[in-house]
């Protein structure tokens, strides 16, 4: 068993906040892009995440952008645009709800299940993890119990599991 290293991820309303949120010790950040994502308030530019990113990674922080709603048809190419902006501009990963991104040419970057994928029970993070992506956020609602069944089922060398342990 791999020892067990905790993150500090905490959640930015902006690029100053993500900033400051470094300064304190954060691991790492997650912000909302300038679309997708879940958080409707969010609407941070390109530009303002390849600075919160050019920061955190002179602290050995990393940056992860929410691209975590259901995409319609019409939203699925503005969607892998996106995507290669961000990675361009220095994001460490993509948080991600709609499993049609896997289908796309996506830079190489990690991605990371939102916790809107509603990942309850091993079967359904063992499938994540086998889709290739490096990071599960489970259900907010689950139990100790239930989290450890999750973590168990998964290859720890390929897959992290993450969860909320407030709000």
């Amino acid at each position: 068993m791999l020892p067990h290293r905790i993150e500090l991820l905490s959640p930015a309303r902006d690029a100053d906040i993500g900033i400051e949120a470094v300064n304190h010790g954060a691991d790492a950040v997650y912000i909302g892009g300038p679309s997708f994502g879940a958080r409707t308030s969010a609407d941070n530019r390109i530009q303002d995440i390849a600075r919160l990113a050019r920061h955190a990674h002179r602290f050995g922080s990393r940056i992860y952008v929410t691209l975590n709603t259901i995409l319609r048809d019409d939203e699925l190419e503005p969607a892998r645009r996106l995507a290669w902006q961000l990675y361009d501009a220095g994001t460490d990963a993509l948080i991600i709800q709609d499993m049609g991104l896997l289908e796309m040419d996506l830079p190489p970057i990690q991605l990371h299940a939102s916790t809107q994928t509603d990942i309850r029970t091993p079967e359904k993070a063992r499938f994540l993890q086998d889709a290739g992506l490096s990071k599960l956020v489970l259900a907010r609602e689950l139990t100790l119990d239930q989290i450890k069944a999750v973590y168990q089922a998964l290859d720890a060398e390929r897959c992290i599991v993450e969860f909320f342990i407030h709000g």
